[in-house]
């Protein structure tokens, strides 16, 4: 078995999840906001964003201007979906900040 190269699923997931708990969370948690990593491959990432977030009308351009650019850095041919609402996908791995 060969080891995981950084374009395996694994790899990438650790990656998306480390930026989302070292980058993206605290800034998400400062408005009142929950981050959720739903889903990662190398065509898609889906983030659900809940707590203040849902329900936002400036949770549009959190996703577009702030999420979606922050994780194209660890997967740049990925289509990053934000979504947002009460209801936590099945699945759906909690992001809490680090603290520091």
């Amino acid at each position: 078995m060969s080891p995981p190269t950084p374009s395996s699923p694994s790899v990438l997931e650790e990656a998306v999840a480390k930026l989302c708990r070292d980058v993206l969370a605290a800034l998400i948690e400062a408005d009142g906001g929950r981050m959720f990593l739903v889903s990662v491959t190398s065509e898609d990432i889906h983030i659900h964003l809940a707590g203040t977030c849902a329900g936002c009308p400036g949770s549009t351009q959190t996703g577009a201007r702030i999420v979606a650019p922050v994780l194209e850095t660890a997967a740049p041919k990925a289509k990053v979906r934000v979504t947002t609402g009460w209801l936590i996908p099945d699945g759906a791995r909690p992001m809490p900040s680090i603290p520091r």
